[in-house]
């Protein structure tokens, strides 16, 4: 049966990766020349390449042993996007207040990491279900709270406050976190370009949508 192994492809076998997201548009061309745009998806989808870069036999086996580990495309993992992987800038640390993720109404405690791209009013609210154990930050009404006042779901990405805020006071958090993919092939295609490396000429990788 598929599942989600909560492991991550070591990063050195991402070095030299392309990719990121993707959408879906339908467009349908009228008589008048105008066109009519829509989508059958909610959100983006990310899609990621591997394959190309030179590795040492070494890098090639650690490959194989996680391709074999995870069954192909059967079980899913995590994966670090070099170019998004934060709550804000991959070159700056997470802040409490980076992304807003609610307000308190006097009972509710649990709240789902999220990251928005261009606030106002064309902003895409993206869910994010795997952040990175120990990365999170969490503030209320700007107060950053102690560790011990919240828990993070590092699965789901849910965070569980240890007391309800007040009405209205909004809940924010920076982290770092990982995206959910799978191995888009059931097969790997390896070439040996020299006695003690090879590249893998293509090693698709397509975001799981949780």
């Amino acid at each position: 049966m598929s599942g989600f192994h909560e492991v991550s492809l070591p990063l050195a076998l991402a070095f030299g990766a392309s990719g990121g997201p993707m959408r879906r548009t339908e467009i349908t061309m009228l008589a008048s020349g105008q066109e009519v745009r829509n989508t059958p998806w909610a959100g983006s989808r990310r899609r990621y390449d591997l394959g190309g870069a030179l590795r040492s036999l070494d890098d090639l086996h650690a490959l194989i042993a996680f391709f074999e580990a995870r069954r192909g495309q059967l079980h899913g993992f995590r994966f670090r996007d070099p170019a998004d992987w934060r709550s804000r800038l991959p070159g700056q640390a997470p802040q409490p207040t980076d992304q807003a993720l609610g307000a308190g109404d006097g009972t509710r405690t649990a709240f789902q990491l999220t990251k928005t791209y261009e606030p106002g009013p064309h902003a895409e609210v993206r869910v994010i279900h795997k952040p990175v154990a120990g990365s999170v930050r969490v503030a209320v009404a700007g107060v950053e709270l102690a560790a011990g006042a919240f828990a993070v779901d590092a699965a789901t990405g849910v965070v569980t406050l240890a007391a309800p805020p007040a009405p209205g006071a909004a809940v924010s958090a920076g982290f770092a976190f990982d995206t959910p993919v799978r191995f888009d092939a059931d097969r790997l295609d390896i070439s040996f370009d020299a006695f003690s490396a090879g590249r893998a000429v293509s090693v698709a990788l397509i975001e799981i949508l949780l």
